[in-house]
């Protein structure tokens, strides 16, 4: 998935001389292809996230397309008041990519674990939200975000467990949700994002014979899709390597309680921090977020329906 980031920002630099990738001393080799091919659009702010945003919100005013990279826990958490002020609220056209979100920075601790992102996020007006599940829907990410011309924040999970689609996406929308499998209509939907899609089509795959939806954009939700799903389904389940309060789960039990009332059964972080630091399928594990765990949830839900 990082691959075809990387290959997407070449492309569109390549494409538009506005365009600049601009990193908090992150990347590295990553950013080997923009700094061949398109070195004046290179620019390592060094550690400085905050005075990095602002760097970003002054070229983006004078007519640059600013594309801003750093861990997913200084970029967009640390950083959120300069995304909000500098950025947000005079609706420039600046991509924040958080990398690493969720637990893959997981023997690092809980400085670069970031389960908060899309929460945070989610609150700030103006933002779109994009959550690519594999390496098409990351190309088609990069697409959507330039050609929105806003401030947008992209939650990259890095894990790569896969792809979940088998070809390319053409135009992608904000708010769309993306079907990748379908389903018994008996069973609960699931509906998932990031590292969790993978997750989801396992088990329905190999378990549950539910339909599958990924979710690339978090906000805006197409919330009349959402409420038609709910309507077709006995219940939903929302799976996401994210906090439970404020993410997707969360996004998607508001609109339904309004909507289309439905059961939802979140799963995501709960509300603690990690208590070990460990590997990335240790940490999944820890939060019951490892596939056997998601899937005895999912049992238990489906006996109380």
């Amino acid at each position: 998935m990082r691959k075809a980031f990387s290959e997407a920002l070449v492309r569109l630099a390549q494409q538009d001389p506005r365009v600049l990738l601009i990193t908090g001393d992150h990347g590295y080799e990553l950013f080997d292809g923009i700094r061949k091919h398109c070195p004046d659009q290179f620019i390592n702010a060094g550690i400085a996230e905050q005075n990095m945003v602002g760097m970003a919100a002054g070229l983006a005013r004078t007519g640059f397309r600013p594309f801003v990279y750093g861990l997913a826990a200084f970029v967009p958490v640390r950083v959120l008041e300069q995304i909000k002020l500098d950025v947000a609220h005079d609706h420039l056209p600046v991509v924040f990519l958080g990398d690493g979100a969720g637990f893959v920075y997981s023997t690092l601790g809980t400085s670069h674990q970031s389960t908060e992102d899309m929460a945070c996020t989610r609150a700030v007006p103006q933002l779109t939200v994009l959550s690519p599940a594999d390496r098409f829907e990351m190309t088609a990410c990069m697409d959507l975000a330039y050609a929105l011309q806003g401030p947008v924040y992209m939650r990259m999970g890095k894990s790569d467990r896969g792809d979940v689609h088998a070809a390319e996406l053409k135009d992608l929308k904000a708010g769309r949700l993306l079907r990748v499998r379908a389903g018994r209509p008996d069973r609960p939907a699931l509906l998932a994002t990031g590292s969790m899609v993978r997750t989801a089509l396992d088990i329905a795959e190999q378990h549950l014979d539910a339909s599958v939806w990924s979710l690339p954009s978090i906000k805006p939700l197409d919330a009349a899709a959402i409420c038609r799903i709910a309507r077709e389904s006995p219940a939903l389940v929302v799976l996401e390597e994210h906090s439970v309060l404020g993410g997707l789960g969360a996004a998607v039990a508001e609109i339904t309680s309004t909507s289309a009332p439905c059961r939802v059964l979140r799963i995501g972080v709960d509300d603690r921090f990690s208590e070990h630091c460990g590997s990335y399928a240790y940490l999944l594990r820890e939060h019951g977020l490892d596939t056997a765990a998601v899937q005895g949830r999912i049992d238990e839900f489906i006996a109380t329906l």
